[in-house]
Order: C-alpha cells, then structure tokens, then sequence
C-alpha cells in the first residue's frame, strides 16, 4: 500500500538521507546526531531528534487513533510508535539514513509502561552504535520524522529503507489496513 506524507516531511527525509551520505555520520556509524545536527531547527528532523534522544527512562503507552487504526503504542510525549518488518529480532537494523528518518526510541533506564501499555513487552536491546532502544514484544520501536504532531501517523504503512513501516497494537502486533 502506498501512502503519501507531507512534502516538507519528505524533502526533510531526502535531505538527511543526503547528508548521511555525504560524510554526515558520527564516529559511532548511526548518522543520527550529526545529520539532523545539519537540518534546518524547525525541520520535522530536528524535532524529532530533539525530543527522541535517550531520557532516564523512556514510557511507552497506548492511544486510541481512532479508524481502522485503533488503539496503538505512542511514546511518553503522544508520538507515534512504529516497527520495521526488516527487524527479525530484537536487534535493529535501520541505521544511518535510516535511523535519521525513524529515529529508534532509545532510553538510558528500563523503559516504563504508561496507559494501556503492557510491562511484561517492554525490554531493550543495544544499537549498533551502543544506545539502548526500546523494543516492545521483541520489535525495536522507532518514530517517524513525518509524524510533526503527536498522534498522526504518517508512516503508518510506509515502504522504506527495504521493508514496511507499521503501528503496533498494545499487544505488539503490527496493524495492518
């Protein structure tokens, strides 16, 4: 299914995408912080990246969407939670560019269970570049740079980067429309 999201969102995802290219990556290899470092401050990049870095513990909860969508996973703030059908384990495999268009939920402490949300699903799993995300029944959970508000779901469906993009459900199952 083919979905469109803003245009700014998508011009922000080409941007960081070409400056992850460009020698835009950080000693660690994520491309996360050096990339959005370089948008524009009022960017849906900087935003996210502002507000996705590590906290001493990161809250997952639940949010009624509403539509097809139902009741999904949000994060602490109300964004939107997403997993990549690439991720076959607990592992992540979206880095770089990737990870500057989906930053990953990271979090120096246990993660928490807000509203709705399960505790015995949540965990962690280490990046390739040593943060810690969180993962919730076994899937790493990223946001989406598309998503400028909480509650949208831009991503929602998405192919990018190999793979789908997709809401999780509060057992932590993706939802599929």
């Amino acid at each position: 299914m083919k979905r469109a999201f803003p245009v700014a969102a998508c011009a922000t995802v080409l941007l960081v995408s070409a400056l992850s290219g460009c020698g835009g990556t950080s000693s660690t290899g994520s491309g996360t912080a050096d990339a959005t470092a370089s948008s524009p401050a009022d960017s849906p990049a900087a935003a996210v990246a502002a507000t996705s870095g590590p906290t001493a513990q990161s809250t997952v909860a639940t949010h009624n969407a509403g539509g097809r969508l139902g009741t999904i996973l949000v994060d602490g703030k109300g964004r939107t939670l997403y997993l990549f059908v690439a991720d076959k384990t607990e592992k992540s495999t979206c880095n770089g560019a990737c990870a500057a268009a989906w930053p990953p939920l990271l979090s120096k402490g246990e993660p928490k269970a807000g509203s709705g949300a399960k505790s015995n699903l949540l965990g962690t799993s280490k990046r390739s570049d040593g943060t810690t995300q969180v993962t919730y029944n076994k899937h790493p959970l990223y946001l989406f740079v598309g998503d400028t508000d909480p509650g949208q779901t831009n991503g929602q469906g998405l192919n990018q980067f190999g793979a789908l993009w997709y809401v999780l459900d509060p057992a932590g199952k993706q939802v599929v429309m």
